[in-house]
């Protein structure tokens, strides 16, 4: 039977969204295909986050659990995920386009030789039951379909948030395996230290529940500071298109879109911002949406949920005095 495999990754002892993301996408490809889903839960310790997989939608979970997969090194998870996939030889797997599945899933492409689409949108099945590899192109401008008819397996990273979290069953009957892990501590290249946590707000852009973003129309880098205050008063983040990270105000860690990240949050907050796909597909998956704009058949009202005509440079001083008012 053809298998669908997920990479899984985990984050101070959780599984992270991404993961479950995918995990529900690849049951639903796994539906169309009469295929089955196997998760692949490397780490340490991480055996009891096998049923929450289970639940959630994977047929069988290899649990490869080992002191040296504690904390995420290039060299002894690959050397797991290769032999793995070697022995095992699943057609698809998928991991999250995150700092891990990025830095891991190339890696893994060069030494199973088969291809590889990084930061995909969307993922289908052809009439062949090829995997059909949804990305944007050309400098973010078009969609482009890749498939990979030769090579196994069929492998792509997948922006966080693409895909909702499935409803978790926990009366789902599943496999989870332990597979042996050997590794020789002495032939690792890197040895983790110590791990600090960095906390910065464009880390948690896409984990936020409230982001304030600013386009083009912010005027310049001075008047973001409306934008930081807003987000402050509203306990959320700030985000931003791309024309002001070109310009410079903002760093490219806050950019939203094709080119940018992909968020969901409760609340998105769209300041000076046209509307344009490039931006629009980086956070269409927001529940509520307020558009800011002086230009009243801006593209961005099309996503609103509610839309106010206006500059935001006047727009949100008055917010920000109602919210101080209410507290």
């Amino acid at each position: 039977m053809q298998e669908i495999w997920v990479v899984a990754e985990t984050n101070q002892g959780r599984l992270a969204p991404v993961t479950l993301e995918l995990v529900g996408k690849a049951r639903a490809l796994a539906e169309a295909a009469g295929a089955a889903v196997t998760v692949v839960l490397a780490g340490h310790p991480v055996a009891g986050l096998a049923a929450e997989l289970i639940a959630s939608g994977a047929d069988t979970v290899l649990v490869a659990d080992h002191a040296e997969l504690a904390s995420y090194r290039t060299l002894p998870y690959a050397e797991v995920l290769a032999g793995l996939i070697r022995a095992r030889r699943p057609s698809i797997v998928l991991f999250g386009a995150t700092s891990q599945g990025r830095d891991l899933a190339p890696r893994l492409a060069a030494r199973l030789r088969t291809g590889l689409t990084a930061d995909c949108l969307d993922l289908s099945l052809d009439k062949d039951g090829l995997l059909v590899q949804t990305k944007p192109s050309y400098g973010d401008n078009v969609m482009v379909d890749i498939v990979i008819p030769e090579h196994r397996p069929q492998m792509a990273t997948v922006r966080p948030h693409v895909f909702p979290q499935p409803e978790k069953n926990a009366a789902r009957r599943g496999r989870i395996e332990e597979v042996g892990v050997s590794l020789d501590s002495a032939a690792l290249c890197t040895r983790v230290r110590e791990v600090l946590a960095e906390v910065q707000p464009a880390s948690k852009l896409e984990e936020a529940e409230v982001v304030v973003a600013g386009g083009r129309g912010m005027g310049s880098k001075e008047n973001f500071a409306l934008l930081y205050q807003l987000a402050r008063a509203l306990g959320g983040v700030v985000g931003a298109t791309r024309p002001p990270v070109d310009e410079g105000w903002i760093d490219a860690a806050y950019q939203i879109g094709q080119s940018g990240k992909t968020i969901a949050p409760k609340l998105y907050i769209a300041c000076g911002i046209s509307g344009a796909v490039q931006h629009t597909v980086g956070m269409e998956k927001a529940k509520l949406v307020v558009a800011i704009n002086k230009d009243a058949g801006a593209p961005i009202f099309n996503f609103a949920t509610y839309g106010i005509v206006g500059d935001v440079r006047e727009v949100i001083p008055a917010l920000l005095a109602q919210l101080n008012a209410r507290k």
